[in-house]
């Protein structure tokens, strides 16, 4: 993908500096991909997108196709935009899920009902706590005396290849 996206940025002109400061991605960012240090993430391929909107993602991500979006290809529709005419009704599709609270069916609450081995037991016990692990495991910590320790000498390395050392004096 490096290759496609240098072929862009060489496409338009630019360098490699200019490439990225248009994209509003890090100069260093688009260097390392270059070197392959690093891969294009999908915030790049996003901002190529977005910046260059007759290049082709199929052929941008997975070197499918022209490098440029036909001209016979349709126009990306505007989810926002009015103008638009709706779809016969024959075409509507219902979505796949429905989260109103009118669809819960009786095999949804089904669902929720307690677990046969529940049954015999009031919904309260079974949701109590005495239904929680029973055991807990405990982490012991076990103290020792350590012996308290002494400064017994201190040397000093130079860079002249000598050395001192010192004893501290006794109390």
């Amino acid at each position: 993908m490096k290759d496609r996206i240098r072929l862009i940025m060489e496409s338009k002109h630019m360098t490699q500096q200019v490439f990225a400061d248009f994209l509003g991605i890090n100069a260093a960012t688009l260097s390392g991909i270059f070197n392959n240090r690093t891969n294009p993430t999908l915030n790049i391929v996003e901002a190529i997108k977005k910046k260059f909107p007759d290049i082709s993602l199929d052929w941008l991500v997975f070197n499918i196709g022209d490098m440029y979006v036909s001209q016979s290809a349709p126009a990306p529709i505007d989810v926002n935009d009015q103008s638009v005419s709706p779809a016969p009704s024959s075409a509507v599709q219902q979505p796949m899920l429905d989260f109103t609270p009118s669809s819960t069916s009786s095999d949804h609450r089904a669902a929720l009902s307690p677990t046969p081995q529940s049954v015999h037991q009031p919904m309260s016990i079974v949701n109590s706590v005495r239904n929680t692990r029973q055991e807990s495991l405990r982490d012991e910590v076990k103290l020792f005396d350590i012996p308290k320790r002494h400064v017994t000498e201190i040397r000093v390395y130079y860079d002249d290849q000598t050395w001192e050392s010192f004893v501290p004096s006794k109390k």
